[in-house]
């Protein structure tokens, strides 16, 4: 983030932290439930789901967006989850959030399951693309990892979005050693054939049952060596990265292309542009943060939304330079990707 951009997001009351970052690009969670229970995430039986009471509304969403698109300079949106899919007001949500002025770019974050049903609508209200989770080719590695049946329905879905214009179509893949680290050029070579743009992410220390160990994780190093033993790789370079979490690569001269998220072993928190609500309310300054913010209290006591922009930008002040992954001292937050949102 250049000085000439970072004064003037400051001038124009942005969110702007202590380092000169600053936040365009929002996550929303919509619902910590989800339809699967994939092992780097949660236990068979589920998690204790927060309390109807507790999430916020569509309307109270709508609000907080509108505060953040048109006090504070966000100009895209994520929705995410849990799985934000079982969210029942979502296409009104999006809809909604289309109409606004300035109208900020608009993406789903989802397990894939319900985009056979929800593609067109999804389109229509003003969605803009997907992300769409998909750790192996192989339907009983898929039950085994998700401990549900529904590899077909998730491959369904990612064809409903892209002929719905969904696109570009992004699958998200998440290697794990011993279970499916061997997929990754099949991945790629599935993913090229249908114009699919795969990420592949290493796996986060934000699972449920805090089981995360740094020997299990398939690195980024790795991925692209066995990428490189099966494809010419070309990298694109920081100055098409921008600011997004994915080191991105050329496939084979293009124009497809694959994208690794080094989240903790090569970290991109100089150039994150992020801020994070959750599906209860609380705002969150970094994935990894253990400390939170709570905007819900505030709305439903009736600030005005200049009280919840000053708040927002408070919160967001106060961002750390990194997530500190590799310090000895980091401690993973106390709730799970699902409550957080991804």
């Amino acid at each position: 983030m250049s000085v000439e951009t970072t004064a003037e997001a400051a001038r124009a009351g942005g969110l702007v932290d202590s380092f000169g970052r600053v936040a365009t690009d929002l996550r929303v969670s919509l619902t910590d439930r989800c339809n699967l229970r994939c092992t780097y995430c949660m236990p068979e039986e589920g998690l204790d789901w927060l309390p109807k009471p507790e999430l916020l509304t569509d309307d109270e969403i709508v609000r907080l967006i509108t505060v953040a698109v048109t006090r504070l300079g966000v100009t895209e949106v994520r929705f995410t989850g849990g799985e934000p899919l079982m969210r029942r007001g979502l296409v009104g949500i999006i809809e909604r959030v289309a109409a606004l002025e300035p109208r900020p770019k608009q993406s789903v974050t989802t397990n894939g399951l319900g985009l056979t049903k929800l593609a067109p609508a999804l389109k229509a209200a003003g969605l803009d693309r997907v992300n769409v989770s998909l750790d192996t080719l192989d339907p009983e590695r898929f039950r085994t990892l998700t401990r549900r049946d529904r590899h077909h329905d998730v491959v369904a879905g990612m064809a409903a979005a892209a002929a719905a214009g969904l696109t570009p179509v992004k699958v998200n893949a998440v290697l794990m050693r011993g279970v499916n680290e061997d997929e990754a050029p099949a991945l790629l070579a599935w993913c090229l054939e249908r114009g699919y743009e795969l990420r592949f992410i290493e796996q986060m220390p934000l699972d449920a049952q805090h089981g995360w160990k740094r020997e299990q994780m398939v690195t980024a190093e790795e991925i692209l060596r066995d990428l490189s033993a099966a494809f010419r790789l070309t990298p694109e370079g920081d100055d098409a990265r921008g600011s997004a979490p994915a080191e991105r690569w050329l496939v084979d001269g293009g124009p497809g292309r694959v994208g690794v998220i080094g989240t903790v072993t090569r970290p991109f928190c100089g150039a994150c542009d992020r801020t994070r609500l959750t599906a209860d309310g609380q705002i969150r300054n970094c994935l990894f943060a253990r400390e939170e913010s709570d905007l819900r209290a505030a709305l439903r006591g009736g600030a005005d939304d200049a009280e919840l922009a000053d708040r927002w930008r408070a919160a967001m002040a106060t961002k750390k330079a990194g997530a500190g992954i590799d310090d000895p001292a980091f401690l993973q937050p106390a709730r799970p990707m699902s409550a957080i949102g991804g």
